[in-house]
């Protein structure tokens, strides 16, 4: 394949530069959340409250020349206020079709844990097929299609936390957790990330977007990279930490994060260091631990991070 192109580098970085602009001192966060929609992926943002997720997915979305839509879950939020519902119109005595808030390019399912396992379900359906269907009719939605959804894992009161089958939806988990002190200080003479938000202008147009995803298949995967991914997938599913291992769809999404992660620094062809880099937040919320008594949480995501760390820090990088 041929080097990656100069405009290619200047989208990647225009988008970078637009959402550092309000989420200072995350730059790792942000490529992944880059690699992410470039490998046409979810991404489910999980850390403590006021750490700044719903304002790093709204970075992204007002970086992006593209429809927005925020949803708000709480335990009463019906599939049909996220989907949308067929009205019945008497002048033309048909139904019609009103769209919900899932019709955008870009979608933050804020707090989605708070949402009741059917209304989670009717998000999740979208997220892997683009597509829903209400009354027997099937709507496409339109492309690139990203959701950013957010959960707090330290609450527990009017929660549904997501099984295992449906957390397997986001390509990536991130954590943020807390910005360092000098940006904080900065945040603070500034009043907020509030004031840089609202200046932000979109960078990238959506047929921008799809020409990048289009690139990220055709960045090149060695088999030496392969065998050292197997490697570590193999791994996860004889740990005596866990229960059950990586699947084939882990193992293919963790390719494609990889794939997009070097698209993201500027190369055509995977290191062992772009598995490495997005190893965390792909693998660690496709595996299941072997201790009954780790409960849904923190907890429980801090030990599945701990064990997909050890695997990697224990396993022989090729060259």
């Amino acid at each position: 394949m041929n080097p990656v192109s100069d405009t290619v580098l200047e989208r990647v970085e225009r988008l970078h530069s637009s959402i550092v602009r309000v989420i200072r001192g995350k730059g790792e966060i942000v490529d992944a959340l880059i690699a992410a929609l470039l490998a046409r992926g979810h991404v489910l943002l999980e850390d403590v409250p006021g750490v700044g997720k719903t304002t790093l997915a709204q970075a992204l979305a007002r970086s992006l020349r593209l429809d927005f839509h925020r949803i708000q879950f709480t335990s009463d939020t019906l599939p049909s206020d996220i989907i949308g519902i067929s009205i019945y119109r008497q002048d033309s005595g048909n139904f019609e079709f009103v769209p919900g808030p899932l019709f955008a390019n870009v979608v933050l399912a804020d707090e989605i844990n708070r949402a009741a396992p059917r209304t989670q379900s009717a998000l999740l359906e979208a997220m892997s097929e683009h597509a829903v269907t209400v009354e027997k009719t099937r709507y496409r939605l339109d492309e690139p299609f990203l959701v950013v959804a957010t959960q707090n894992p330290i609450e527990s009161t009017g929660t549904y936390p997501l099984p295992e089958s449906q957390l397997d939806r986001f390509l990536m988990r991130l954590s943020m957790g807390y910005p360092g002190l000098d940006e904080e200080l900065e945040l603070l003479k500034a009043g907020g990330a509030e004031p840089e938000l609202d200046q932000l202008e979109p960078v990238l147009s959506s047929a921008e977007v799809i020409e990048l995803q289009s690139m990220v298949a055709e960045v090149h995967t060695g088999e030496k990279i392969l065998a050292y991914l197997m490697e570590v997938i193999t791994k996860t599913r004889d740990h005596q930490a866990l229960s059950l291992g990586v699947s084939t769809r882990g193992s293919l999404a963790w390719q494609r994060s990889a794939q997009a992660m070097a698209l993201v620094r500027g190369r055509a062809f995977v290191v062992p260091d772009d598995l490495q880099h997005t190893a965390e937040s792909v693998l660690a919320h496709r595996v299941l631990l072997a201790d009954p008594l780790i409960g849904d949480g923190w907890e429980k995501s801090r030990k599945e991070r701990a064990v997909i760390r050890s695997i990697i820090e224990n396993t022989n990088v090729p060259r």
